[in-house]
């Protein structure tokens, strides 16, 4: 007989500006950056605005980039008792990165989080999620970095990503380190992706809820769904010269975005991927 209790599922912030974004990495150029206009600041302080109404806690995971020009923005998602986790310091693709480079990126984001939040940084997620077959190596290096956990192996087939033979569920991926890809939901024999991001956009939200219902229901399992600060900002610049696949996918009713996530946040239960998926013992971990 299935449980009458609601399954709590995962909300994951991926904190990272327009610009950032891995698509528009062949029009704007890395040296660009401190150029353009940062908008994170002002779409953070409306999600966790969205967020206390809702009374939902969410984990976010932030670029060290941001985090080192947006301090006091960090430190008021931990105040308000979301989980800091990283999302690397430079947005850099783990499959574009050699191991003592990879090293490089994440102890250095780790280090200013908890410098700047004050609380120890457990969960990391690869931009683009970029880890997969090709890379494992990388699990090796984040546990010696001292992860607890990784959002970055995504089991679909995907033009920039995907491990699609991978489990679709929580599990060790080494000892000591676990993997919590985001969500799909398993049909016509294929891993659908269901988690969010550009897909969350493109789709009916009835449909959006209706897969996550299936994986809590179904598979009676915690989804992970996830999006960026940038997706609820149809005011940010206009990247010109894009092609019109980057065009759509960046763009396609980031107009929506807001309204169907409180809408999500009102039809199933929310938490930290910390306390979902760790133990007791890590739970609220700070800095000594």
């Amino acid at each position: 007989m299935a449980s009458s209790t609601p399954i709590t599922n995962a909300l994951t912030i991926d904190v990272e500006d327009y610009f950032q974004v891995s698509a528009m990495a062949p029009y704007i150029e890395r040296a660009e950056w401190d150029q353009r206009e940062c908008r994170v600041e002002h779409n953070i302080d409306r999600i966790l605005q969205l967020l206390a109404v809702k009374q939902t806690r969410a984990t976010f995971f932030t670029l060290g980039w941001v985090a080192e020009r947006y301090p006091d923005m960090v430190r008021r998602i931990v105040r308000e008792g979301h989980e800091l986790a990283s999302h690397g310091y430079g947005h850099q693709r783990v499959s574009d990165l050699s191991e003592p480079a990879f090293f490089e990126d994440i102890t250095r984001a780790k280090g200013l989080l908890e410098d700047i939040g004050g609380q120890q940084v457990l969960g990391y997620r690869a931009p683009s999620f970029s880890i997969g077959a090709g890379n494992l190596w990388a699990l090796d290096t984040l546990l010696r970095a001292g992860y607890r956990y990784s959002s970055s192996i995504y089991p679909v087939k995907h033009d920039h990503y995907g491990m699609p033979d991978a489990p679709r569920f929580a599990y060790q991926a080494r000892e000591g380190l676990l993997e919590v890809p985001p969500t799909t939901l398993r049909l016509f024999n294929r891993n659908l992706p269901s988690s969010g991001g550009g897909y969350f956009r493109l789709m009916p939200y009835s449909l959006s809820r209706w897969m996550l219902r299936q994986v809590n229901q179904r598979d009676a399992q915690s989804a992970i769904f996830y999006f960026h600060p940038w997706e609820i900002d149809p005011g940010q610049p206009r990247v010109d010269g894009i092609d019109l696949k980057t065009r759509f996918r960046h763009y396609v009713n980031i107009g929506r975005t807001e309204q169907r996530l409180a809408r999500l946040l009102d039809d199933f239960p929310w938490g930290r991927m910390d306390q979902i998926f760790l133990n007791d013992r890590v739970q609220g971990a700070s800095v000594v």
